[in-house]
């Protein structure tokens, strides 16, 4: 494999299985192609777009937590239209069944019995808008799913398609008519992150881009076997233990700060190295740094801690922003 440079000038040892280069570096290119073309939509949300992309590669799930109005829904439809896959939607409301997210048994009088109709969740990319506006009963509908790529329905386990991702939007400032997602279903999230608002430059671009026709449509880049061959690339990528010690320090320090009543769990330091994987492989590399651990940190732990002082979940990322400043990085 072609070196692609490391910061002591030193390639670190490898444990992964080579890859003819031509195949690789046609995978790189594919990725980039992935980004640029949400780039060109999502105006002045590359990090954003690395950050939904890294957990998409990672086989992980995305909570989107932001005002109305800054693109929430338009990050998700253009990463589901940018590949050839099968893409639902579901308006999360209260009236809103689990029968109507995972399906369910009706009975044709002409066969004289029942037949199985498949709910949205049974698609490769699911768009879950809005998804504290579901009850409690109808949010842990998707638990199963999230974690285990099956659901049980009516004493029946189906599974779901090998590419299955979820990408949820909320509103994290307004509380009249939602229901607070539980610890355990925000935990079933990779990454959680907000979109903010554009600068000034940035929102003439994307008003220049309004008058434009078809300014906001994307072509497909990418199949779905292509993300499942990227998905078996990222979980190759070397890890140095070095890198896994530092996740395990920041994890610790969670579980032992005084800011910090509860800590991040051992999925979060799993979770934390499978983004990572997948970070690197999106900067074309096929080794983890400590820099790709001290970026995805904030957005893979920042929802899985809970502060001893519970105002509201902007001030989560700082929280792990603080603990990361507290421990020592690996050279």
């Amino acid at each position: 494999m072609e070196k692609r440079g490391d910061a002591l000038g030193v390639e670190p040892e490898r444990n992964v299985v080579e890859q003819q280069p031509a195949v690789v570096d046609a995978l790189y290119r594919r990725l980039s192609d992935l980004l640029d073309n949400m780039n060109r939509v999502l105006v002045g949300q590359k990090k954003s777009v690395k950050l939904a992309a890294t957990a998409f590669l990672a086989g992980g799930h995305v909570l989107l937590e932001d005002v109305p109005g800054v693109g929430k829904t338009l990050l998700a439809k253009t990463l589901a239209k940018s590949v050839r896959a099968n893409f639902k939607r579901i308006q999360c409301t209260p009236d809103l069944l689990p029968s109507d997210i995972s399906g369910v048994s009706i009975f044709s009088q002409n066969d004289g019995k029942f037949s199985f109709v498949p709910g949205p969740i049974f698609t490769n990319i699911l768009l879950a808008d809005e998804i504290n506006r579901a009850t409690p009963r109808t949010q842990s509908s998707l638990l199963e799913a999230m974690e285990e790529n099956q659901v049980t329905i009516e004493g029946e386990t189906r599974f779901l398609p090998e590419l299955f991702f979820v990408i949820a939007t909320q509103n994290p400032i307004e509380y009249h008519g939602t229901f607070p997602l539980p610890e355990a279903q925000i935990d079933r999230f990779m990454l959680s992150l907000s979109l903010g608002y554009p600068t000034p430059d940035e929102e003439v671009t994307l008003l220049e881009k309004t008058l434009q026709d078809g300014a906001f449509n994307v072509a497909s880049v990418l199949s779905v076997e292509e993300v499942l061959q990227a998905r078996v690339r990222a979980r190759q990528v070397f890890v140095e233990e070095s890198i896994q010690r530092y996740i395990v320090e920041i994890v610790n320090a969670t579980r032992n700060h005084p800011l910090i009543v509860l800590g991040v769990s051992p999925r979060g330091s799993q979770l934390l190295m499978r983004a990572a994987q997948s970070a690197a492989l999106l900067s074309e590399r096929d080794y983890v740094k400590p820099e790709d651990i001290k970026l995805l940190a904030p957005y893979v732990f920042g929802h899985r801690i809970i502060p001893r002082h519970q105002d509201n979940k902007v001030g989560h990322a700082e929280i792990v922003e603080q603990v990361l400043s507290e421990v020592r990085t690996p050279v």
